[in-house]
């Protein structure tokens, strides 16, 4: 993609005069997002492969997403919002993994 030519008011061009702060965190924004969005997916797809296509039970999934949420976390040393999210997201999925079955139970 080419660059528009940067003058100044004599009409000299000056290479590399462009701001380009918005451009920076335009980016960083994107590549925060992929991050979380990748972790995201990775973590609910050991979840839902654990639990269902290999059968070893909700709270082994629900393991491997905590391990996974957590090496996220540490590696790309991810905010305190990322890690009230997966605090959040652990409890609510251990609680459906508790009664979801007991719910299974009642119906027959």
């Amino acid at each position: 993609m080419a660059q528009a030519a940067h003058h100044d008011e004599h009409g000299e061009y000056h290479h590399g005069g462009q701001e380009i702060a918005d451009q920076k965190e335009t980016f960083h924004g994107f590549l925060v997002a992929t991050v979380w969005g990748c972790a995201l997916i990775a973590m609910s797809v050991a979840l839902l492969t654990l639990a269902f296509a290999m059968q070893l039970g909700w709270f082994a999934g629900l393991a491997a997403y905590v391990a996974i949420g957590v090496v996220a976390g540490l590696v790309f040393r991810l905010p305190g919002v990322w890690w009230a999210l997966l605090i959040a997201s652990t409890v609510l999925l251990g609680l459906g993994g508790i009664v979801a079955p007991l719910l299974a139970g009642l119906m027959g």
